[in-house]
């Protein structure tokens, strides 16, 4: 089970044309944003990514005004992990969880799974968080995730994970996002 205090929330790559060209793209970007808010009212750090902004886009502004004064850390490799500002940033932060979402999810989602779990991270795949441009792409890549070893969950079912109790101090203000 993931803890508060040992989590980090990454948000892969939500940008440009791309995005709008997700399935499920309204369901997506809702449960991102709630995946964000819940994050910052439990203190959880968040790091973005962007995948070649200068030619796929900014972070859409549907998701990017969640992000405050954050940077996203602009990359070319599909895996965050190979991205040296990304590594150095989750290391600095010293926790061992790292909750993902964003697009697309056998592309970057993946790989970067792929190697946070080989650089013996725990990794929970927000299922209804991530998409591809088609249905096929999405569940290749969450069958092919689960079986390498990452947890499979949703956006309420980490949230409520993290809080653990209905007696947690932000439990109502959580609970009016996924509610």
């Amino acid at each position: 089970m993931f803890k508060i205090e040992n989590s980090i929330l990454v948000v892969i790559d939500v940008q440009g044309k791309l995005a709008s060209l997700m399935i499920e793209k309204g369901e997506l970007y809702n449960n991102i944003i709630n995946l964000v808010k819940s994050a910052r009212i439990l203190k959880i750090p968040i790091i973005f990514t962007e995948q070649v902004p200068e030619k796929i886009g900014k972070t859409i502004d549907h998701i990017s005004h969640y992000f405050d004064e954050d940077e996203p850390i602009s990359k070319t490799s599909f895996s965050c992990y190979l991205n040296d500002t990304f590594k150095a940033r989750l290391e600095a932060l010293k926790r061992k969880d790292i909750i993902v979402c964003g697009i697309e999810t056998h592309v970057c989602v993946y790989q970067t799974a792929f190697d946070l779990l080989n650089a013996k991270y725990n990794v929970a795949v927000v299922e209804d968080a991530v998409s591809s441009r088609s249905i096929f792409n999405k569940k290749s890549a969450i069958n092919r995730m689960k079986s390498i070893g990452a947890g499979l969950t949703n956006t309420e079912m980490i949230i409520c994970e993290l809080l653990r109790s209905s007696e947690h101090k932000h439990f109502k203000k959580v609970l009016s996002l996924i509610r």
